[in-house]
């Protein structure tokens, strides 16, 4: 990212800097799941605007939508500051649940539908551009540790929802207008903090420093986890009173805080080591520059041979100058730095495409719908069950990521095999679901939350060591075109049409008004949120009450999630030289720097025996 505004960096305490960065990142993710509370207010819009399944779930669609145009933000990566990128989600946040909130509170009359529809795109929007300053810096910041990156940012933004909603819970009971005004109001406080700090610094120079960031990463994962058993425990505990509640708020915060410990180490270290300062600025541009251009796999001593598209990983010296024109018209070979056409031009591009729709896609329907699963399963309160998905999906992505990470450097075991996996135990939690038992949405739930969780966690490195670094901002959103893409054919198009044939059967159907010209006191629409709207007259959206009603809609998509185990199943056979050439070369360099240590190590015992030459 471009910007002079990251210069200070280069001076003393950089490392320091760099991880503190790391921790603002960790709070605009976890604030940056706000996409994902649809169902969360879905029946209060639905109330309000009169709308039948099919264009709530439009609504749901044009959300989504806007993480189409998260390509501006990839584009603007590559020239941008990081500050100026969270500065432009944060105010187009601010503006998109800003208009929901006010509509939802009635303060002013609900607002035509294609408005809605643009005021919802722009706050699915917003979060791609925090997530790209995110996601772009850190993993630039930490090349060698992309796994645990993902895992734990991806993570955090999973527990968002959680965190949204429990607070939610426990200051405002669970009010839709206090919902979103959380929405409109905390990411852009989140962000300004952010902006001070998320900037690139050199990644680590030597094996020792890339240990101590493994170290540090694990801290960081516990603290993480912890969170995530507050949040469950919480949960699970049933009712709580207002004092309990307001405790249970005030001790999320902290722990949300605790991940400063890490920098604050650091920080102590290098004031009493008398080390901090010692980078010069030249160096930090360089490196800088050096962490963003080069490949992933260079200077390596093996030669991976891949299949089809995926050809020859070449680790040879730079090339003469006589012949240094002739390569600029080679094309990229998977592992090195690709722009987004030359991307879109290998097959295996495409397989990791399409592989990830069929995961994120279908698990992004029961996401959105969750609202109205949960009301044909006969379950008046949802809450539950959003937090549930959103807690277990942060699992899926904190343990997808590290355990990728130890597999990868361990046996050299290629990532995608981690995806086709959860796509076969998606399969199960959408045949659990279909099924209709009693606690089959709980079970079915976590099953989704994980699954999603691992192939979000996983598809982000994976593209990265595939098609590099350099421009991955863009290759990156292009890549959760499928978020949107998901959204309109399985939520949009076939979870709202066949939910709206079985409500039209009239098999146990139950009819929401919607508010009149005049309005509802506070008490009708907090019994709307309740569930409570037997009472009213005015037919509008019809509501389809029990296990058939999305029956349909989870066959298919456990249909769709067997082709993405097939897809992720190809993918993992072409790219498996790649890796295990990755394997080795990482191998070869722990060589390198054993031998190199046992080197200086005996030298170092020689000066001091002068009497044994």
């Amino acid at each position: 990212m471009g910007g002079n505004f990251q210069s200070s960096t280069s001076g003393g305490g950089a490392v320091t800097k760099k991880w503190l960065g790391f921790v603002t990142a960790i709070w605009v993710q976890a604030i940056a799941g706000n996409n994902y509370t649809f169902a969360n207010y879905s029946v209060a819009l639905k109330a309000i605007l009169g709308l039948n399944q099919l264009q709530l779930n439009n609504l749901s669609v044009a959300k989504d939508v806007g993480k189409a145009f998260g390509l501006v933000a990839g584009f603007a990566s590559d020239s941008l500051p990081a500050w100026l990128i969270l500065l432009i989600g944060s105010l187009e946040g601010l503006l998109g649940y800003g208009a929901q909130w006010l509509v939802v509170s009635q303060r002013i009359r609900p607002l035509p539908y294609w408005q809605m529809c643009v005021f919802l795109c722009m706050g699915g929007n917003s979060t791609t551009w925090m997530n790209t300053a995110v996601l772009v810096t850190c993993m630039r910041n930490f090349p060698k540790n992309r796994g645990p990156v993902v895992g734990i940012l991806k993570g955090y933004i999973g527990l968002s929802t959680a965190i949204f909603t429990d607070v939610c819970s426990a200051l405002f009971a669970s009010n839709p207008s206090s919902f979103l005004l959380m929405l409109t109001l905390v990411p852009g406080i989140v962000c300004v903090a952010a902006m001070l700090f998320m900037q690139p610094v050199p990644p680590a120079a030597d094996e020792r420093a890339e240990t101590e960031e493994s170290n540090n990463f694990s801290v960081l994962n516990i603290l993480a986890i912890v969170s995530a058993v507050y949040l469950l425990a919480f949960d699970m505990s049933g009712e709580h009173g207002v004092v309990l509640s307001r405790v249970f708020a005030g001790f999320l915060l902290l722990l949300l805080a605790a991940p400063l410990v890490v920098p604050a180490k650091l920080s102590l270290q290098e004031r009493f080591s008398g080390d901090a300062g010692s980078n010069p600025r030249t160096s930090f541009w360089k490196s800088s520059e050096k962490q963003v251009k080069e490949p992933l796999l260079n200077n390596t001593e093996e030669d991976a041979v891949g299949v089809g598209d995926s050809l020859t990983v070449v680790t040879e010296p730079p090339p003469p100058l006589a012949e240094s024109m002739s390569q600029i018209a080679r094309k990229p070979r998977i592992g090195e730095d690709h722009t987004i056409l030359e991307a879109m031009q290998k097959f295996d591009f495409w397989l990791l495409f399409v592989a990830f729709l069929c995961g994120v896609g279908t698990g992004l329907a029961v996401i959105n719908n969750m609202g109205q699963i949960g009301l044909a399963m006969g379950y008046v309160d949802v809450s539950v069950f959003v937090s549930l998905i959103s807690i277990w999906g942060f699992f899926g992505r904190i343990g997808a990521g590290s355990i990728s990470e130890h597999f990868l450097r361990k046996a050299g075991v290629p990532r995608p095999v981690w995806m086709a996996a959860s796509q076969v135990v998606m399969i199960v939690g959408y045949l659990t679901m279909a099924a209709g038992m009693q606690g089959s949405l709980y079970i079915g739930s976590i099953v989704v939350g994980i699954c999603y969780g691992v192939r979000l966690s996983v598809s982000v490195p994976t593209a990265s060591e595939l098609f590099g670094l350099k421009y991955y901002g863009l290759i990156y959103n292009f890549l959760i075109l499928n978020l949107p893409i998901g959204s309109f054919l399985f939520s949009g198009l076939l979870a709202g049409i066949l939910y709206d044939i079985e409500a039209a059967k009239g098999q146990k159907v139950d009819a929401i008004s919607p508010l009149t010209s005049t309005g509802w006191s506070h008490a009708n629409f907090n019994g709307l949120i309740a569930g409570r709207h037997n009472n009213l007259s005015v037919e509008s959206g019809k509501t389809c009450v029990g296990a058939h009603c999305y029956r349909l809609v989870f066959l298919v998509m456990a249909g769709v999630c067997l082709l993405g185990f097939g897809l992720d199943l190809l993918l993992t056979f072409r790219m498996k030289k790649l890796y295990l050439n990755l394997y080795k070369s990482r191998k070869a360099k722990e060589s390198q720097h054993t031998r190199q240590a046992k080197t200086l190590i005996f030298h170092e015992i020689s000066n001091c025996n002068p009497s044994s030459k």
